[in-house]
């Protein structure tokens, strides 16, 4: 029989409650398919893991929103016209991402933030946002050789201008030794994807063993605390 305090304090317990993964990595590198096996098949990646952990990510708007315009996934092929209109629909993308992230901040629900780890000034305000919210923060930093990016972006179906890949694996190259500062080394995994198979299975493993950890963040901790209060006053 289920009790009345059960129903309460779901939300409280919710697997990755107050916890947030960031990944990074260039084009190519399979960040994507990374975070992807965190929610089962990558080809079919939902929105909410079995851990908890919410999907934020702009490239599945992008993506959809692109084949609802007519348009190609490759980027490189497009003219002049089509390109602007792109990018429209790319802004219009992270609008809805960063409306999804702001609803699930406010239920203190897990995150998996997909991201490339280009921008580390954006990164870093995010994480700090996050913790002052009460998150704990890690980081999967998917890692890869510049020719092997090169390689798998013609293989994709979204393809990107080779020096657009050059270019942004140089960044998040430059940002590696910044995240390792921010995260620390027990909340960030660096993982090699250039000919790593088992490359899929320590992802998963480190992304749920810091999900399971107990929650460091005092403003967390507290949080709970009062929420399991206040619902003992119902019972």
């Amino acid at each position: 029989m289920i009790k009345l305090i059960d129903i309460l304090n779901e939300g409280v317990y919710d697997p990755g409650i107050f916890k947030a993964i960031f990944t990074a990595g260039g084009p190519g590198s399979g960040k994507s398919y990374a975070a992807a096996t965190l929610f089962g098949m990558p080809e079919k990646m939902p929105f909410v893991s079995a851990d908890g952990l919410k999907s934020v990510n702009s490239d599945k708007y992008f993506e959809t929103y692109l084949k609802m315009s007519g348009l190609s996934q490759d980027i490189s092929k497009m003219t002049p016209d089509e390109y602007d209109k792109a990018m429209e629909i790319r802004a219009k993308s992270k609008k809805v991402r960063d409306a999804a992230l702001k609803n699930y901040i406010n239920g203190r629900l897990g995150l998996l933030i997909d991201g490339t780890g280009k921008n580390y000034a954006k990164i870093a305000k995010q994480k700090g946002r996050l913790q002052e919210v009460g998150y704990d923060c890690y980081m999967i930093f998917v890692n890869t050789d510049l020719e092997v990016a090169l390689e798998r972006n013609q293989m994709r179906d979204r393809k990107l201008p080779s020096e657009l890949v050059k270019s942004a694996w140089q960044g998040v190259q430059n940002n590696l030794g910044k995240f390792q500062s921010l995260f620390g080394s027990s909340n960030m995994l660096v993982v090699d994807n250039s000919e790593f198979k088992e490359f899929p299975k320590v992802v998963k493993n480190a992304a749920r063993e810091f999900v399971r950890r107990p929650i460091q963040n005092h403003i967390a901790k507290s949080w709970i605390k009062k929420e399991l209060e206040l619902r003992k006053k119902w019972v």
